[in-house]
């Protein structure tokens, strides 16, 4: 099997970022993103997907966090798919049910071509230290849209802010982990259509 590493850069008037992952890594992690919450759920997502991270942010953060975030999420989307190729032998779809003392949160994905987002939870509170929970979105969308993937997102229950966007983190991380797996028993891309 080829190295399942790829880094993309993405340069705008708004944000410069760099992303480096290895999909058959170890957890490995290293951020400057100036965004130190969302440094933290990268982490989960690095640490439950065993996936290497190397992501260098440089954004308009006086402004607000916004542009930082959802460009982040586009650019790891763009990453993973580099990574991931024509998806030839993985297995496609992911899910994982993560807890997390009250919190509860499930994510599937699908590595479908074709990009959407469902996102349900509610957090008790707008801000987790001085990061926008409306965020979270954002950066999922981002990923989604240019991942090409299918990605729903339910928090089943959680009264703790930080609790529920951790859960969902580690799920995603989790589900991804799965839906790349190379799958010993696939031959060729799995679609009946024949591509992805």
């Amino acid at each position: 099997m080829t190295d399942r590493i790829a880094s993309v850069t993405r340069d705008t008037a708004e944000t410069q970022i760099t992303v480096t992952v290895n999909l058959d890594g170890t957890g490995k992690a290293q951020f400057d993103t100036g965004v130190p919450f969302l440094e933290h759920m990268l982490d989960q997502i690095a640490r439950h997907g065993v996936m290497d991270l190397d992501i260098v942010a440089k954004g308009d953060l006086h402004i607000d966090d916004h542009h930082t975030v959802e460009d982040i999420g586009i650019t790891l989307g763009q990453a993973i798919a580099k990574a991931v190729g024509d998806k030839s032998g993985i297995r496609r779809y992911g899910h994982a049910y993560v807890p997390l003392d009250e919190a509860l949160s499930r994510v599937v994905i699908d590595f479908s071509g074709r990009p959407l987002l469902t996102q349900n939870a509610s957090f008790p509170d707008g801000t987790i230290g001085r990061f926008a929970t409306t965020l979270i979105h954002e950066f999922f969308q981002g990923f989604c849209n240019h991942a090409l993937a299918t990605l729903h997102i339910d928090n089943l229950r959680g009264a703790n802010s930080h609790h529920i966007a951790e859960t969902m983190f580690k799920a995603f991380g989790r589900a991804v982990r799965m839906a790349v797996e190379v799958d010993p028993r696939m031959t060729g891309v799995p679609s009946t259509k024949g591509v992805l």
